[in-house]
């Protein structure tokens, strides 16, 4: 990207910010150093991906130096300001103007094929149950193994443990970055492995002196 592209891009993102500060939550697009720390695990085979909250398209161009194919990509963005933008510099990609905490009803794909989804969205600005709607929405499309890249300027992951623990996933912190502004930490997000609850039944001697199995109410001696 030239330097008169990048101060274009600024001066967009940062009228956004002024006209609606908790929805774009930042004064600047996102730096090289934190886009390449958002997309460092994802590899072409991992297509389709969805990306939330692209804006100006800085994680969407890191995907693409990734070697992901600009077809296998699905922007959602909120922003009217920001989709002409996305559509003109990435023709090939689906960019669809919506709420990201409407994708579980929105029937983007069949079943469970994206790889990975890349979230540029200010979660610490947002309700609790707009978390669990973006979280729940995103891992219906999340085929296993796959996961969810968050960024956040706060020290800890974004995701209130509660809802982590609701939707059964867990977060993994993967790096930071001091080399933007301000800022960031990214953190990955997917499901945990199901608890192996299958042991040995246990044995108990054969014929009546063994007596019988105690039930749930009752206690040992």
């Amino acid at each position: 990207m030239t330097a008169d592209a990048a101060f274009s891009d600024f001066l967009h993102f940062f009228r956004s910010w002024i006209s609606n500060p908790l929805r774009v939550a930042a004064v600047a697009p996102s730096g090289d150093s934190l886009a390449r720390l958002m997309t460092q695990e994802i590899a072409p085979v991992d297509g389709p991906i969805i990306e939330l909250g692209p804006g100006t398209g800085v994680f969407t161009r890191a995907l693409l130096a990734r070697g992901i194919a600009e077809s296998d990509l699905t922007l959602i963005e909120y922003g009217a300001e920001f989709v002409p933008g996305l559509q003109r510099r990435f023709p090939q990609a689906r960019v669809l103007q919506m709420d990201a905490a409407k994708l579980g009803h929105a029937d983007l794909f069949e079943g469970e094929p994206v790889g990975a989804v890349i979230s540029g969205l200010p979660l610490l600005s947002m309700s609790p149950r707009k978390i669990t709607a973006i979280l729940g929405g995103a891992f219906t499309y999340i085929r296993p193994g796959g996961a969810f890249y968050q960024f956040t300027y706060g020290p800890r992951c974004p995701v209130p443990r509660p809802i982590l623990d609701r939707l059964g996933l867990k977060a993994t912190h993967i790096g930071h970055t001091v080399r933007n502004i301000p800022p960031a930490a990214v953190y990955r997000i997917s499901r945990r492995k199901p608890l192996d609850l299958t042991r040995e039944r246990p044995k108990y001697g054969g014929g009546a002196e063994a007596g019988p199995i105690p039930d749930a109410g009752q206690t040992g001696e």
